[in-house]
């Protein structure tokens, strides 16, 4: 016999669908996330200063459990712009520079590479790693600046920020709210990203190809919107500059043996990757700038940490609103569910169960269009939260499929709102290739469309 849903279950429920309205709208959840932590919290305490203090401590929840996630990206951007600014990421992507003389070599060579460096560096800092130095090569060797601005965004922002195997932010954030440990959700998501990403990748080739020889390339609009540069300054000799560039990818490289030799997962992983990347830039800024690099880490640490503050902002308030369904209602607000209670997502998942005949089909397809609305935003991160809530309470309701629903959500959330089809998502891709991003949106929007497909039928047997 299941717990009888009271009050705060529907106004939860009714502000989940809420907030899915307002991302299909392309408004802002913000201010609905906020309204919604505090009427949960007053209904839960009668109480208007408990309700009040809820909001803080909603944040601060969130923060709290967001932060080895914000630290990482802040990180890995301050240690990629020390790369940029020393010349460093110029001498370790040159080799490629060699063996790209077709379009089709440097669409795939750029794409595999992108996805490699966003493993590790995430999409946006990749872009400016990569973009700048091997964009000029692509086009001697044939590949329109469009085709560029499509690898980059479908293997970086695409497969590579869709897994997120090495930093995790993605797998933390959905395992958090679906209840799962991170190892899970990774697994799970392992055939389906491979999926996505050759389905999409391929198609997006083949129209590629077709646009090429019709000519439709050759008058893309470009960007009008400024595009961030790092200042090169010549601190590093050649020498030096070769030794760091053989170095930090073996470091990165020592990174991953040693993840699968001890098992490191979720934040021992973060942590792992975290901290080589601070011993990097500190070691670069030191070997360049001697006693002025104490200044220059210090820089970059602000510019990483602003970059984190500016991406996860927006995540902050949903993702508080979404801890309320699970573990975090009792730290924020208090032990005021109703006797029984498992949380409030795991109840509404029990009485779904109840009057919903709940199948594979139904859920992969349900969750792939959730993930999908929540990515309307164009963060790819503010509503993953929710695709994984909806996936725990699918789950629950099935008895199954739990890892596999969640990691569906996030793939479909990332592959749409993390920068392949949102234009104001794309600009990183497009203003590094001079193209327009609502273009470049355009020319993803089909490949996307078919590999979500695919990929939404494929989790429907793996379910």
């Amino acid at each position: 016999m299941g717990i009888e849903l009271a009050l705060i279950h529907w106004v939860y429920l009714l502000f989940i669908l809420l907030i899915i309205g307002f991302m299909v709208c392309r408004l802002d959840t913000t201010i609905l996330c906020i309204v919604g932590i505090f009427f949960i919290a007053i209904i839960a305490t009668g109480s208007l200063t408990d309700s009040i203090m809820s909001i803080f401590s909603s944040f601060l929840y969130a923060i709290t459990e967001l932060l080895p996630t914000i630290l990482i990206i802040s990180l890995i951007v301050a240690m990629s712009k020390t790369l940029t600014q020393t010349g460093i990421n110029d001498v370790m992507i040159a080799p490629f520079g060699k063996i790209i003389r077709t379009p089709a070599l440097a669409y795939w060579t750029i794409g595999i590479l992108m996805m490699v460096i966003s493993f590790f560096f995430w999409p946006s800092p990749a872009v400016a790693l990569l973009g700048a130095v091997l964009l000029p090569v692509a086009i001697r060797a044939g590949l329109p600046a469009i085709g560029v601005a499509i690898a980059m965004n479908l293997f970086g922002h695409g497969i590579a920020l869709s897994g997120d195997y090495i930093i995790q932010a993605a797998p933390k954030l959905t395992a958090d709210a679906a209840g799962l440990p991170v190892g899970d959700v990774i697994q799970a998501s392992i055939p389906l990203v491979i999926i996505m990403g050759a389905v999409t990748t391929f198609t997006a080739f083949l129209f590629l190809k077709g646009d090429m020889k019709k000519g439709k390339l050759d008058n893309v609009k470009t960007y009008s919107g400024a595009v961030e540069k790092v200042e090169v300054v010549n601190v590093l000799t050649t020498t030096q500059k070769r030794i760091f560039a053989i170095v930090i990818p073996i470091l990165f490289l020592l990174n991953v043996i040693a993840m699968f030799v001890f098992h490191l997962q979720g934040g021992d992983a973060t942590a792992l990757v975290g901290g080589t990347a601070i011993l990097i830039f500190l070691l670069i800024n030191l070997t360049g700038f001697k006693l002025a690099g104490l200044n220059k880490t210090t820089k970059r640490i602000i510019d990483g940490f602003q970059f984190g503050f500016k991406v996860f902002g927006p995540v902050i308030p949903i993702a508080a609103f979404f801890y309320l369904g699970d573990a975090g209602f009792g730290t924020i607000i208090g032990d005021f569910l109703p006797d029984k209670s498992n949380g409030i997502v795991n109840d509404l998942g029990v009485a779904l169960a109840s009057i919903v005949p709940l199948t594979s089909e139904v859920g992969a397809v349900t969750l792939t269009i959730v993930g999908a609305i929540t990515g309307l935003d164009g963060s790819g991160f503010s509503g993953i939260s929710l695709a994984g809530s909806i996936a725990n309470l699918f789950s629950t309701a099935m008895g199954d499929g739990a890892a596999t629903f969640t990691a569906l959500g996030q793939i479909s959330a990332i592959w749409v709102g993390g920068g392949t089809l949102i234009p104001w998502a794309l600009i990183p891709a497009a203003a590094i290739c001079n193209v327009d991003p609502f273009e470049l949106a355009r020319k993803n929007l089909i490949p996307v469309i078919i590999g979500l497909m695919v990929t939404t039928i494929a989790a429907m047997f793996l379910v």
